[in-house]
């Protein structure tokens, strides 16, 4: 990726190569027969990400290969920028640098500027399957360089600004933690059901089923027809669509698929994923709370309308993103790298259907908290916009103060 034009500089601050400020470390690879299920943990950009599948090894390396808490680290391949690492000695893998600043660097306003230049190179290569950073751009790429005490302020700024987004972000997942809790309050656990409700085929309550069409990577442009892919498809129920990346089709395109589209009369499901632990598989959102009224479906996302005599789309799709449930369809997955529910498996699962009455008073009372989110989601859409406004006048717009 190409580092950004060098711009005028206030007083004081100066143009240097990261490498000439920073130490940028490689991990190491690993062979399967090296990663036990004890001994050391080995830090993967999986774990940096919230992944709770770790792996182990006893392998006695040099002390650069480990990393501690507190050390600022960067994944430079795939969902790739930095990381502040609070967990416990480990070994970090060869997609992740440790980043050592120099004495004229601050460490916190590394994090924030090593935070602009992923934002850059993402804007710069939206539509790009797989983003990854080479160790000699990064340590060639220019930076701007402030006094210490002015890097420390900025910093600061930064991090009092993203503590209030964590804030935020926290209050939304405890919402949907509260909505979990109320399925929980009202129909127990599916797994388990302990209330005797009646068990039907997802087959029996469904219509309509529609796959996804083979796009290739040309077919992705900037704007037209919204394609609903495997991954905009979230775990709370949401449908995440990025309109400034290329995650859409050209209309003449999505006319030649009629079977592949969907629209907001439909529920939407994943049932194909590249992760062998299979993250994603069995995602489900209603697609009347999605961004946009169409969408053409890309390989791995599935549509089918419901009938709703039986089934509500708010039971459904909080029935289908419960961990307990969704540990059953990755048992009925196939496939090593790429894991899939083939449809016929996915139509002979049983589901426990409570009274259409209580899906209903689970329905209203999901609305009720839907409303909270909502205020929520706006406020933190607002502090997101602060964020980025700060950033771009401490990075991009240098001239201008925070």
């Amino acid at each position: 990726m190409k580092a950004s034009t060098q711009r005028t500089l206030p007083q004081g601050w100066q143009w240097k190569k990261f490498g000439d400020c920073a130490q940028f470390i490689n991990g190491r690879a690993y062979s399967q027969h090296e990663l036990l299920d004890s001994g050391t943990p080995v830090l993967r950009i999986q774990n940096l990400n919230g992944g709770d599948r770790w792996y182990y090894s006893n392998l006695n390396l040099p002390e650069d290969k480990y990393c501690e808490a507190g050390d600022l680290l960067y994944a430079w391949s795939a969902s790739f920028g930095p990381y502040r690492f609070s967990g416990p000695k480990s070994i970090f893998h060869y997609h992740i640098w440790r980043v050592i600043p120099g004495a004229e660097f601050d460490k916190d306003f590394t994090f924030h500027l090593l935070e602009e230049i992923t934002a850059e190179v993402k804007s710069a290569a939206h539509g790009v399957a797989m983003l990854h950073m080479t160790k000699g751009g990064i340590e060639a790429w220019p930076i701007p360089l402030p006094p210490l005490a002015e890097q420390r302020r900025i910093a600061e700024v930064l991090d009092r600004a993203e503590a209030l987004r964590a804030k935020r972000r926290a209050a939304l997942a405890e919402l949907d933690s509260l909505t979990q809790s109320l399925f929980l309050d009202l129909f127990g656990d599916p797994r388990a059901n302990e209330r005797q409700w009646p068990i039907y085929r997802i087959e029996s309550f469904i219509s309509d089923m529609r796959g996804g069409a083979a796009l290739e990577p040309d077919d992705f442009v900037d704007s037209g027809f919204p394609i609903l892919h495997k991954g905009a498809i979230k775990a709370n129920g949401v449908i995440g669509i990025d309109a400034k990346k290329k995650t859409f089709a050209t209309h003449v395109y999505a006319a030649a698929c009629p079977k592949n589209i969907v629209n907001r009369e439909f529920v939407a499901v994943t049932l194909r994923d590249l992760v062998p632990a299979g993250p994603s598989i069995g995602f489900t959102a209603d697609l009347r709370n999605g961004p946009f009224d169409e969408y053409l479906l890309a390989q791995g996302a599935y549509g089918f309308r419901i009938n709703k005599a039986m089934v509500l789309p708010e039971y459904l799709v909080h029935l289908s993103n419960n961990e307990n449930f969704r540990h059953v369809l990755r048992q009925n997955a196939v496939g090593s790298t790429q894991i899939h529910i083939r449809t016929p498996v996915y139509l002979a699962i049983r589901l426990p259907l409570p009274p259409i009455a209580l899906q209903q008073e689970f329905a209203r009372r999901v609305g009720a908290v839907e409303k909270l989110k909502q205020a929520q989601r706006a406020a933190l859409a607002e502090q997101d916009a602060l964020f980025a406004t700060l950033q771009h006048r401490a990075f991009r717009r240098s001239e201008s103060r925070l």
